[in-house]
């Protein structure tokens, strides 16, 4: 019996060849679906989810080079690994198959010894690969494990437009001294609970994650019309949200949690840094240090919100705002035009 049995789709316009490899994979302990034909095999791919597909080439209506590259183009199937069984002969035939993305060629008449070999080896590949994939779902925000799965692992960056929100509880610091440890985490996990609701509701991506800041992007690495707009509203969300659990808190004798959040708009550098074994998704540039200036002057501001002129800009009519004026920001030369959000 294999170690790991697989749903496999036998594809193969030849029904004895179709029932002699089903019995042969069953008897293995493998679960197995046929399709005559390439186009129903597509559908039965389309509509059911299998770990792996052993391919004919020579069939009608579609032949195993145009499934092998409709697979290869569809995102949602491309993963699925292909082991091509066919009689054509010759080099070429095996090189293309794999340049089309098969994991391996085995010519008919199929040994089934080699067949069980090549069989458990590729699904255990599968098996790897769905954890890492899991593993990135879980440790990485859907938008960058999305970015991944579509675009692959690459230190670097490029040039984007965005919207930056740094948020962080005030006085956070002197808070925890006063509370027993389980409680500062409890009290944190809930602040990133609903921190996260409300910037990935929104269209955002929490970028870091230190102590009790957040760093969210809106704009990358999937564009974003209107980010400026999703950052203001996210930053809204999480005051009205932070006033609720406040309320809560202070009805059962705990002491009031209030935050600052700073937004800024602008061009940055967006891509994977660090090394090929440890690597984060971030972005640097000047509106990053500008909206961790912003939240940090929250508090001279006495305001929850502030941003800058470039926010207020693109949001336009949208929002109604409150211009603060015009202030010198920490480690710049230039004034910032400040502004921020009635009744925030």
């Amino acid at each position: 019996m294999a170690d790991h049995p697989g749903r496999v789709l036998v594809v193969d316009d030849n029904k004895v060849n179709r029932l002699l490899l089903a019995r042969t994979l069953e008897l293995q302990g493998h679960h197995v679906e046929s399709a005559a034909n390439g186009r129903l095999a597509l559908a039965r791919l389309n509509d059911e989810d299998f770990d792996l597909v052993l391919l004919d080439i020579e069939m009608p209506e579609m032949d195993g080079f145009e499934v092998l590259a409709q697979l290869k183009e569809d995102r949602a199937l491309r993963d699925i690994p292909v082991i091509v069984t066919s009689s054509l002969e010759g080099l070429n035939n095996v090189v293309r198959c794999l340049e089309l993305g098969a994991e391996d060629y085995l010519a008919k008449p199929v040994n089934p010894v080699l067949l069980r070999a090549r069989l458990d080896a590729t699904l255990e590949k599968k098996r790897l690969r769905d954890q890492q994939a899991d593993i990135i779902r879980r440790f990485a925000t859907p938008a960058v494990a999305d970015d991944l799965a579509r675009s692959g692992f690459a230190l670097g960056g490029r040039r984007v437009e965005v919207t930056v929100l740094f948020v962080d509880i005030r006085g956070f610091t002197t808070m925890s001294e006063q509370m027993e440890p389980e409680d500062t985490i409890d009290l944190l996990n809930d602040y990133y609970a609903l921190m996260f609701d409300a910037i990935t509701s929104n269209g955002g991506v929490v970028n870091q994650m230190i102590g009790d800041g957040l760093m969210a992007i809106f704009g990358a690495p999937q564009p974003l019309d209107d980010g400026a707009g999703h950052a203001v509203r996210a930053a809204q969300e999480m005051v009205d949200v932070m006033a609720l659990l406040t309320a809560d808190r202070v009805q059962a004798g705990g002491s009031p949690v209030r935050i600052g959040i700073g937004i800024a708009s602008g061009e940055v550098i967006a891509g994977y840094t660090g090394t090929r074994q440890r690597a984060t998704y971030t972005c640097i540039g000047d509106t990053v240090n500008l909206a961790a200036r912003l939240e940090a002057y929250t508090k001279e501001a006495k305001r929850s919100i502030v941003f800058d002129g470039a926010t207020a800009t693109a949001v336009g009519s949208t929002v109604t705002l409150d211009a603060l004026g015009s202030v010198v920001m920490r480690g710049k030369t230039m004034p910032t035009e400040l502004f921020a959000v009635p009744g925030y």
